[in-house]
């Protein structure tokens, strides 16, 4: 399926109104449905007034009891998964302050409990030592202290005993010269010391050996609810249940490839050291 970045908010509206006409057309009523589908009529309000986005098992559940053509159903399918995903470009998060990214991005952090991040170009926000994040921001106009202090202010989600992380890096991103030598090594050690925290696990994949596989791109995996993937120009969030669940099984992959405790630890102190030579 192709995305059209400037569909994907009126998909959501034109979603809701497609439902609702369903509902109407069949004779039905809000309660009626909700029995049928085992919802409450709050809900079916919601999603006809697109105050809620429903998933697909939803829709599924709604044109089942309405009696839809399955041709019908394969169209408000399709519209379902283009409302589920969201699309963010950088331009917009410029104008309205890159602080706001961070604070929806610890709002994932806190509703969720089995994080995944797959890094194969650089360090991320929350692994990140503070020169590090701030040479991150460092190509974008602007004064840009909050959105640096919410960057590591987020960092102290990393000590909460309720939450699982695995990071995986690949090579080129613990070793990518983004800093001067001395400040790499320090970001290399950071990386080392995060690992021996109880509740996270550190993967890197070395540049050797046989890999069938190519990353793309950077993403995360919100438990099995939300996948964010990044580009050059913004970043897109899926909610669809297949779109998630094809992230979830590409970190697998990439996991098999990593190396996590005592040798990642060695292969970040070789690295930490060579920054240092």
């Amino acid at each position: 399926m192709t995305f059209d970045p400037e569909s994907l908010g009126q998909s959501k509206a034109d979603l809701a109104e497609t439902l609702k006409t369903l509902r109407k057309r069949a004779g039905r009523t809000q309660v009626w449905l909700a029995k049928r589908c085992s919802m409450s009529q709050t809900k079916v309000s919601n999603i006809e007034s697109a105050k809620l986005t429903p998933s697909l098992v939803d829709v599924d559940l709604i044109l089942r009891a309405l009696g839809a053509p399955p041709e019908l159903v394969s169209q408000v399918a399709a519209l379902t998964r283009i409302a589920n995903t969201e699309w963010q470009d950088v331009w917009s998060q410029r104008r309205t302050g890159l602080e706001k990214k961070q604070n929806e991005l610890a709002g994932f952090e806190r509703s969720s409990s089995d994080l995944r991040y797959f890094l194969p170009s650089m360090v991320t926000g929350l692994l990140a030592t503070p020169e590090y994040v701030r040479a991150s921001l460092a190509h974008v106009p602007g004064d840009h202290s909050r959105a640096v202090a919410k960057k590591l202010e987020r960092q102290a989600v990393l000590h909460d005993s309720s939450k699982r992380f695995t990071f995986i890096l690949t090579e080129q991103a613990v070793r990518w010269p983004f800093l001067a030598a001395l400040p790499m090594a320090m970001q290399v050690d950071r990386l080392a010391s995060v690992s021996l925290l109880p509740n996270v696990r550190l993967g890197i994949i070395p540049l050797a050996g046989h890999m069938p596989v190519c990353p793309l791109n950077t993403f995360t995996v919100y438990d099995t609810r939300i996948a964010t993937v990044e580009t050059t120009t913004g970043a897109m969030v899926f909610r669809d249940r297949r779109d998630v669940s094809t992230y979830l099984d590409e970190f697998a992959t990439f996991e098999g490839y990593a190396l996590f405790g005592e040798p990642a630890r060695e292969r970040l102190s070789e690295w930490a050291d060579w920054f240092r030579s």
